[in-house]
C-alpha cells in the first residue's frame, strides 16, 4: 500500500490529483487534507470508501500538521507521498497591497509547504523512501503584475524544492515542483471574458490546461520509475515560455 496526502483537496486541482492516484491502483490510500469547504472531499471519500479519507488540516500551522501526520501514521504507519497543493490568491498592486494580503498568501503558499515538508520528513527518513511534490506556479518563473505576494511565495516554493532535494537525496526521498500555467480551475473561472481572451492568446497550444494534465505529472513524479528525478521544476503551461 502507498499512503498519499493531498492538501487543498477540495479544489479542482486537488480533486483531480487525488482521483488520479485513486484510479491508478487499488493499493493507494489517499488522505484528502482540507481546512474549509470540505464538501467535495467528503463526497470523494464516500465514493472511494476504504481507500480515501479526509484530514482536517490548516496548512499554515505546524500543530495542525503534527496532528494530521499523527492521524495518518496511526492508521497506516507510513507516508509515501505528499502533494503540497493548498494555495490562495489575494492579488493587488504592491503600492496599495494590504499587509494582511501579503501575510496570508505567504503563509498559505510558502509557509504551508515548509510545514508540510518538515512534518513528513521524519517518517520518510525512517522509511528511507518518499516523494514530495510541491505545486508552485508559472507565476514563480514569469511573475505578472498584481501578484507580488503570490509570485514571491511560489518562487520561494521553487527554491525550497531545489534546496530540500539536495538535503534528502541520499535518503531515497525525491522533492520536485510543478508550475502549472492557465488551468481550468476556480482561479481561471473568476476571469472576465476579456481576461480569458488575453490569457489564451499567450498559450501556444491555444487552449487552457485541464486539471487532469497537471495530475498526470504529479502521478509520474510519485511513481517508482521517477526515482532519479529530484530537484526538478516541471512546467505544465501549454508552452508559454
Amino acid at each position: 500500500m502507498r499512503v498519499i496526502i493531498v492538501t487543498g483537496a477540495n479544489g479542482g486541482l486537488g480533486q483531480a490529483i487525488a482521483r488520479t492516484f485513486l484510479n491508478e491502483s487499488a493499493d493507494n490510500f489517499v488522505w484528502l487534507a482540507v481546512n474549509k469547504n470540505s464538501e467535495r472531499a467528503i463526497k470523494m471519500a464516500s465514493e472511494f470508501a476504504g481507500r480515501c479519507a479526509t484530514l482536517n488540516l490548516d496548512v499554515t500551522t505546524r500543530a495542525a500538521w503534527d496532528n494530521a501526520i499523527k492521524q495518518a501514521l496511526a492508521q497506516h504507519e507510513r507516508i509515501d507521498v505528499l502533494v503540497n497543493n493548498a494555495g490562495r490568491h489575494r492579488d493587488g498592486l504592491l503600492g496599495t497591497l494590504e499587509e494582511s494580503a501579503w501575510e496570508e498568501v505567504i503563509s498559505t503558499n510558502l509557509n504551508g509547504v515548509f510545514h508540510g515538508c518538515q512534518a513528513v520528513l521524519p517518517p520518510m527518513i525512517s522509511q528511507r523512501q518518499g516523494r514530495i511534490i510541491n505545486i508552485a506556479s508559472l507565476s514563480a518563473l514569469l511573475a505578472p503584475p498584481g501578484q507580488t505576494n503570490y509570485a514571491a511565495a511560489k518562487a520561494g516554493v521553487v527554491a525550497l524544492t531545489q534546496s530540500l532535494a539536495k538535503e534528502v537525496a541520499r535518503i531515497g526521498i525525491t522533492v520536485n515542483a510543478i508550475c502549472p500555467g492557465y488551468i481550468e480551475t476556480e482561479a481561471l473561472a473568476g476571469m472576465s471574458p476579456e481576461e480569458r481572451k488575453i490569457a489564451l492568446s499567450r498559450v501556444p497550444i491555444r487552449r487552457f490546461g485541464k486539471p487532469e494534465e497537471v495530475a498526470a505529472a504529479v502521478r509520474f513524479l510519485a511513481c517508482s520509475e521517477a526515482a532519479y528525478i529530484t530537484g526538478s521544476i516541471i512546467k505544465v503551461d501549454g508552452g508559454i515560455f
